[in-house]
């Protein structure tokens, strides 16, 4: 039903009401405005989110508090070391009230000592707003234990527009059409692909994305969870298609070692820089501020964004990144608050502004500011199929330290993509350590 057909609606019962003199209608939604004023309290809340995104979600405070005034947010930001402030917090038993979490093995570990408090109370407001996926992704043990309010695209490919103009090629939709047109702009003069590899976590990403395509959810979350071992052949599979890609030496800008030497930001602004060092970039919807930051480049004439290719699969599978909002302790203010992030009036307040993305399928793609951020957005709440970066479910040893598991194994890659047995089983070695160690 559309908003404008709620509204008209809404109008028609008000005016019926009226002419046949209902006066309990008007004392229903007094009581239940006193009802709503009633909840009151104090919520504590540690987040990841900082600067301009501290005062977005400012934003979403302020919204919820047109709905709850007697309701006061304290907002903490702790930046990306909030995982260690809430380890410390935790265990010292004087954790915040509620907390934004990017790791979902955290939210797990924490679920499983008891930590968090359930919060089954949200589900059916999450199924009203979200596709059951987004509510599996916060669910321990049958509980719902967690909220993804604030979401990330990272199966998306940010093409250099008068470099694929030149070439005369368009966005590639399949994988094969991916390889084909990275020909095409390397014969143009121009190398395809530009690598962010010294930071591990893009080449665990580019990764990720081909494992869904090629495998689908099923498998890979078996291979999130250490299920199947990383010496099976369907990931021998997905590095000789990765191989495809960061063995095409050449055709990368600064070759094998310029992937492993450019960090993420570098790996943008060489694809667009003037003349480009690249054509495309393969990461998530954050692209998109260090471009208009830190380049000269415009939206749609300058760069532009296309999903990642399809493989094998006809999955519309999305590979995600994202803030999953948890409580450490359970009060009416906390359930209102908890609650209140699953509705589309609490994301609305921050998309607007910006520097956001959200699985909630009833916000209107109209409350993006642009059309970029359209085009990686809508995708999110549209997309049946959505799984959690891989690597940050993993127990970090594994899946998110520097130089180390993961991120410094995919490096080893770049330098003998043939090497597929090989790294194979460096990473099954790396996983099964930090497994056993959980």
């Amino acid at each position: 039903m559309s908003r404008t057909r709620i509204v008209v609606v809404g109008l028609a019962t008000v005016l019926a009401l009226l002419a046949a003199g209902l006066a309990g209608a008007s004392t229903s939604s007094h009581a239940k405005a006193s009802q709503v004023s009633a909840v009151s309290g104090t919520v504590t809340f540690d987040g990841i989110w900082t600067g301009a995104e501290a005062k977005s979600f400012g934003a979403v405070i302020t919204a919820f508090n047109k709905k709850f005034p007697n309701v006061k947010v304290k907002y903490k930001p702790v930046g990306n070391n909030i995982p260690t402030v809430l380890g410390t917090a935790v265990a010292g038993g004087h954790p915040p009230d509620m907390a934004d979490i990017a790791q979902p093995g955290l939210v797990k570990q924490f679920a499983t000592q008891g930590k968090l408090k359930p919060i089954d109370y949200a589900k059916s407001s999450m199924n009203a707003n979200f596709a059951p996926a987004w509510s599996q992704l916060g669910t321990f043990a049958g509980h719902l234990y967690a909220v993804v309010f604030k979401a990330s695209n990272k199966s998306l490919v940010w093409y250099n527009v008068p470099a694929f103009k030149a070439a005369g090629v368009g966005p590639p939709k399949t994988f094969a059409q991916l390889l084909k047109t990275a020909k095409t702009i390397h014969q143009s003069g121009t190398p395809a692909y530009s690598i962010g590899g010294a930071d591990g976590w893009t080449l665990t990403d580019l990764f990720e994305n081909i494992y869904l395509r090629t495998f689908g959810p099923a498998k890979y979350a078996a291979l999130t969870a250490h299920k199947i071992k990383w010496t099976d052949a369907s990931v021998k599979t997905a590095l000789k298609e990765m191989g495809q890609i960061v063995g095409d030496t050449a055709n990368i800008a600064g070759g094998a070692n310029g992937a492993l030497q450019n960090g993420f930001n570098t790996s943008v602004t060489n694809a667009y820089a003037s003349p480009p060092k690249a054509a495309m970039v393969f990461e998530g919807d954050f692209v998109a501020g260090v471009i208009l930051s830190s380049t000269k480049a415009k939206p749609n004439t300058g760069f532009n964004v296309t999903p990642f290719p399809a493989i094998k699969t006809a999955s519309d599978g999305v590979e995600v990144g994202g803030d999953l909002i948890v409580t450490f302790r359970d009060t009416p203010a906390i359930r209102a608050f908890e609650t209140f992030l699953t509705t589309a009036p609490a994301a609305e307040a921050w998309a607007k502004l910006g520097g956001f993305a959200t699985g909630n399928k009833k916000l209107s793609p109209s409350a993006y500011p642009d059309a970029i951020t359209r085009k990686t957005a809508v995708p999110i709440s549209k997309a049946t199929t959505v799984v959690f970066d891989m690597s940050d479910q993993q127990p970090s040893a594994f899946g998110g330290t520097t130089g180390q598991g993961e991120w410094g194994i995919f490096q080893t890659f770049v330098k003998k993509p043939s090497n597929v047995n090989g790294i194979a089983a460096a990473l099954e070695k790396s996983a099964a350590a930090a497994y056993k160690k959980g």
